[in-house]
């Protein structure tokens, strides 16, 4: 009995510690020029491919009913609450991070080449957004 009991724990703390080890989740991102909680985003896996969509917006100065003003594509106008900012993305060969996929900063419009790296055993998840030959690398802190 002891030994079933033990395998079973064991099962499902090792699946929880894989689950963990993926962008897969409910995430905070901070600012990283002052230091503010700015929104929890939560990111699924569908046919392999990565999709995040802001659940709500942590910043002081955001209204309830704001709109991505600044998006210039089907986004446009939509609301900041539900906005999908994170497209594609899929798990690279033999490495824990998500390449391939794209970001969208509703305070600009802008949309970035995007790579997403679960660090420290899956808390945190460092977040890459790539224009041209440069990048911005943002740490979110897992919600859930």
């Amino acid at each position: 009995m002891k030994a079933t009991l033990a395998a079973v724990l064991f099962t499902v703390t090792a699946a929880s510690a894989m689950a963990q080890s993926t962008p897969v989740g409910l995430w905070r991102n901070v600012d990283d020029k002052t230091g503010e909680a700015k929104a929890e985003i939560r990111i699924a896996e569908t046919n392999g491919a990565l999709l995040g969509r802001i659940e709500k917006s942590l910043k002081k100065d955001t209204k309830p009913d704001a709109t991505c003003d600044e998006c210039s594509d089907d986004r446009k106008g939509k609301p900041i609450a539900g906005l999908e900012i994170v497209r594609g993305g899929k798990k690279a060969e033999g490495k824990d991070v998500w390449e391939g996929g794209k970001i969208l900063d509703p305070e600009n419009g802008k949309e970035y080449r995007a790579s997403f790296t679960p660090i420290d055993g899956g808390k945190k998840l460092e977040v890459r957004g790539y224009l041209g030959p440069f990048w911005r690398t943002q740490t979110w802190n897992r919600v859930q």
